[in-house]
């Protein structure tokens, strides 16, 4: 799992192309003051799930506790390298991310999974408001 986060005043992203067949419908969205996950779910997340899972819970409510965030943006990017996980797999386990958070007290948005989207983001300053994080595979 790679996770590329932003703590943003503003971010505003809309469906652009569709990547995936079985996606559904998409449409446009925005948020203020949010934390925005840029997430790559990898093959090797599929091995270890619970490990990884906890330890994306752990780091995006950590980080949108830093400016006292209540929503939360989960954004697939596979862009930051690695073996994509299968779509069915990564789909699901954001919608589980997604579903444990809102338990938590979050709000929670996810971007038109299964399209590329363009977006708008406007980034506070501060060196937490970029933050990247990478749960590695379990050795041994």
């Amino acid at each position: 799992m790679k996770i590329l986060s932003f703590l943003a005043r503003n971010f505003r992203w809309e469906p652009f192309s569709q990547t995936l067949p079985e996606a559904p419908p998409a449409a446009p969205g925005a948020v203020q003051d949010a934390l925005i996950a840029f997430m790559h779910v990898e093959a090797h997340d599929e091995n270890d799930r619970a490990r990884v899972f906890r330890q994306s819970l752990k780091h995006l409510k950590w980080l949108a506790n830093k400016k006292g965030f209540r929503t939360i943006v989960l954004h697939s990017f596979t862009h930051l390298g690695g073996q994509n996980a299968s779509p069915d797999f990564a789909w699901q386990f954001f919608q589980d991310l997604a579903q444990r958070l809102r338990d938590t007290g979050y709000q929670v948005e996810i971007t038109p999974f299964g399209y590329f989207c363009s977006w708008q983001l406007d980034v506070y300053g501060d060196s937490l408001a970029k933050v990247y994080k990478e749960i590695a595979p379990k050795s041994g």
